[in-house]
């Protein structure tokens, strides 16, 4: 089993820090922030991986270097234009090959046990599971079999301002959902490759995995009851740093 890496973003929100680091290679706990999303692969015996990178690549480059310090082998893919989060899977798509992956996020910990993840995955014969959490936030409705039966997507950062894939469900369907966010890692058959669009740019959420649910198709949800925070601006960082250097968490699946 192969996974994609995504840490080609700007990290604009985190500036100016990352006009000279890129987010996934900002400091926390005494490691790169994306040693952690690495980490986690490795430790459900994921060996390969492949990163797409754009923004202060060689910084990327240099600092992972093939990966052997992780106990995995690192290949890049770098992107001069960006191709948004869903467009990295048309550049790598030979790399995937045939087989299930995993998609993870390189702005984040995430103290998940993918291992049961991907036995979730099978065992419920998906075609996509996406690791969820509890949150104010909604992404994701999931009903009592862990199918995930609406995706609700924000239009953007204005509050109150979203898309529902699909925009109607039968009442007794929606009355027993409960809703949870989507925290960073994804588990995916191959045939998944087959309906991604043919262009990038695109979202990996509005261009794919929210379509797919709104055709029906086995997309399921993996609950996670452990440690996550993103990196999502210049704030989130300065109190994640802060929670390593008072009380740092036990990372029970990563280390």
């Amino acid at each position: 089993m192969k996974a994609l890496v995504l840490a080609a973003g700007l990290g604009e929100r985190v500036r100016p820090l990352t006009d000279t680091i890129p987010k996934p290679m900002l400091p926390v706990g005494g490691r790169p922030l994306i040693h952690y999303p690495l980490m986690m692969l490795q430790r459900a015996g994921i060996k390969q991986a492949i990163i797409n990178v754009h923004h202060l690549a060689g910084a990327i480059q240099k600092g992972l270097g093939r990966g052997e310090q992780l106990g995995l082998e690192i290949v890049y893919a770098p992107e001069p234009v960006l191709l948004g989060t869903g467009g990295p899977l048309n550049a790598v798509r030979d790399y995937l090959g045939k087989e299930t992956f995993v998609i993870a996020n390189s702005d984040g910990i995430l103290d998940l046990d993918l291992s049961a993840m991907i036995a979730f995955h099978r065992d419920r014969g998906a075609l996509a599971t996406l690791a969820l959490v509890k949150s104010p936030r909604t992404d994701a409705y999931i009903d009592a079999d862990s199918r995930i039966r609406r995706m609700r997507l924000r239009k953007s950062r204005t509050p109150g301002e979203f898309d529902d894939y699909p925009p109607l469900l039968d009442a007794s369907i929606e009355r027993s959902l409960t809703s949870y966010m989507y925290c960073g890692a994804i588990v995916a058959q191959s045939a998944v490759l087959d309906l991604i669009p043919k262009s990038p740019p695109w979202s990996l959420m509005s261009g794919l995995f929210a379509p797919m649910v709104a055709q029906g198709l086995p997309v399921f949800g993996f609950v996670h009851d452990g440690y996550f925070r993103t990196v999502d601006d210049l704030a989130a960082y300065e109190a994640l740093k802060a929670d390593f250097e008072t009380n740092p968490p036990h990372l029970r699946n990563l280390i």
